[in-house]
């Protein structure tokens, strides 16, 4: 999916689980990927399949892709200054939570799915402790800002450092997103983690509030000058 992918089963030894799961996340790559002339969503920017006859995975994203839209404000949109459309912001996550709900379905209680520094962990990790997600620091990435404990949810950074520039405010196309530099959001799973996160960066100096007002989740954001603002329950998440 253009990132790199790891999947951790917390000591379970299950080479046919860890293959089924990256045939998942390809599968979903070759419906959705923007970079690939075989995928649906190419054939759908190029007027080459009709609304109506699109999958019902393509539906469900785009059904996902709206609801976000109107939760925003308008500051999630999927459509691309040029009119085109790129669900990447949306598949992301839901690639990653389909993953999840498979390695469930196999019975797997504990495991930890990173895709490109997107999270969701279940359970504990092989020394039976609960798992740990690093915040890194957009002024110096090789540096962790702050450690969290996120329970069995989803964990997810927008950012200028991260992929910013695939981030515009939809209001406003022109306007440099530069008042923030990263949003962390802990919530119920990584894709609403995701949704949450583009759209707060989108929105820049109104974000914080806006992730403070959506019930059971927690958010980290820095902005341009190094000043870190959080939401009242995400202390108890801090490990040290």
């Amino acid at each position: 999916m253009g990132m790199p992918i790891t999947i951790d089963l917390a000591g379970r030894d299950d080479a046919d689980l860890h293959r089924a799961a990256f045939d998942r996340f390809r599968q979903i790559d070759h419906r959705f990927s923007p970079y690939r002339d075989d995928s649906e969503l190419a054939a759908l920017n190029a007027g080459a399949i009709r609304a109506e006859d699109l999958s019902d995975e393509f539906r469900e994203i785009l059904e996902l892709a709206e609801d976000a839209r109107e939760f925003s404000d308008g500051y999630f949109d999927v459509r691309r200054p040029d009119g085109l459309l790129d669900p990447s912001g949306v598949v992301k996550g839901w690639a990653i939570k389909q993953v999840a709900q498979l390695l469930a379905r196999a019975g797997s209680e504990n495991f930890c799915i990173d895709a490109g520094g997107d999270i969701q962990v279940a359970g504990c990790n092989a020394r039976g402790e609960s798992w740990r997600v690093g915040i890194r620091n957009p002024f110096a990435e090789d540096e962790i800002v702050k450690a969290i404990c996120p329970g069995t949810r989803g964990v997810a950074t927008s950012g200028s450092y991260v992929r910013g520039h695939h981030i515009y405010d939809p209001h406003r196309p022109d306007r440099r997103l530069d008042d923030i530099v990263s949003v962390t959001v802990v919530a119920v799973d990584v894709l609403a983690a995701d949704l949450l996160a583009t759209a707060a960066f989108a929105m820049g100096r109104s974000g914080p509030e806006f992730l403070r007002a959506m019930p059971e989740v927690e958010a980290y954001v820095i902005d341009r000058d190094g000043i870190a603002t959080f939401t009242p329950g995400f202390a108890a998440l801090v490990v040290t």
